[in-house]
Order: C-alpha cells, then structure tokens, then sequence
C-alpha cells in the first residue's frame, strides 16, 4: 500500500534509507552508493524539514506493517521534482520502485504537472539505465554534486548529477 508519510514515519524512513544508500546493508541491493560516498543519506531532522514543507510529499510503502520503500515529491514551478526513491535492499527487484514511479506519476497528473525530473549520480549507469527504461531521457544538463558533512564522495572521479525528465500525459 503507498500512502503519504508522516512526522511519526521518520525514524523508520531514516533507517530505510540510509540502509538502501549507505554501508554494508545496502550492498545487499543493486541501487547502494556506499563504494562512492561515506557519510549518512538523511538525518531524521531533514525528513522532518522534508515532510513539513508544504510543496514536498515523501509516499511510503508499506507492507505488513512494514515500510518497504519510499520516494520525495516536490513540486517546483511546472514540474515534479522525484528524489530518494528508495526501496529496502532484500526487496529491490521486486516491483517496489516501479510501483512508487508509477504513483509519482499519477501524482504529477493529478497536480496538473507535464514532467517529472530527477537528478542521479552520473557514474551509477546501472540506475540511469533503469530509469531510462521507465521513460526518462536524459536531458543533457549537468549539475555539481554537494560534499558535506552528510555526503562524504570515496571515489576518485569527480562526481555531477545528470539530470532526467519524463514527460507526464
């Protein structure tokens, strides 16, 4: 079942994300950034932020009481913008990312948005694939990757962000 999160979902939101990108628990599955970034993914106090912001929806996942997956939605200008799209490392390959896309979809339509957008790390062509079979062109834009405290690049080439988009319609 996907439903929109709450403030009260953000504990386990922050431990399934984090899980799914970071550290040895997300080499369980094909979407970890842990061989080109250290640090964390999120905080419990940004998906607090995240949730609070009124153009900003994070929608769950859930299955026996479980949260299995999970996906941001901002809506900026004409456009939907998807981040953290995360499914928990045992289940990945097992529709529940399809499923959140789709639902990201169907919210786009009924916000009355024409396109979706994302940005994802230029070297993870494994993911960029996946998104291209869902329907994502790449647009030819480029944008620099942010280092901070929380997102710590480990790898030797320089890291930038592609940015996809599907038209929704």
């Amino acid at each position: 079942m996907i439903t929109k999160a709450t403030t009260e979902d953000v504990s386990l939101l922050n431990t399934l994300i984090n899980s799914a990108y970071r550290g040895e628990s997300s080499k369980k599955g094909w979407t970890t950034e842990a061989n080109i970034l250290e640090g964390l993914r999120t905080t419990e106090k940004e998906l607090i932020e995240t949730i609070q912001k009124p153009k900003n929806t994070i929608l769950k996942f859930t299955e026996n009481d479980q949260i299995i997956g999970c996906v941001l939605l901002v809506e900026k200008e004409q456009q939907l913008y998807l981040g953290m799209l995360t499914v928990s490392p045992e289940l990945q390959n097992s529709g529940v990312g399809k499923k959140l896309l789709q639902q990201a979809e169907i919210h786009a339509s009924a916000m009355r948005l024409p396109k979706i957008v994302m940005t994802v790390i230029a070297v993870r062509e494994e993911l960029i694939a996946w998104y291209k079979r869902k329907g994502y062109l790449d647009t030819g834009a480029r944008e620099p990757f942010p280092t901070s405290d929380v997102h710590i690049p480990i790898s030797e080439q320089p890291l930038e962000f592609i940015v996809l988009e599907k038209s929704i319609g």
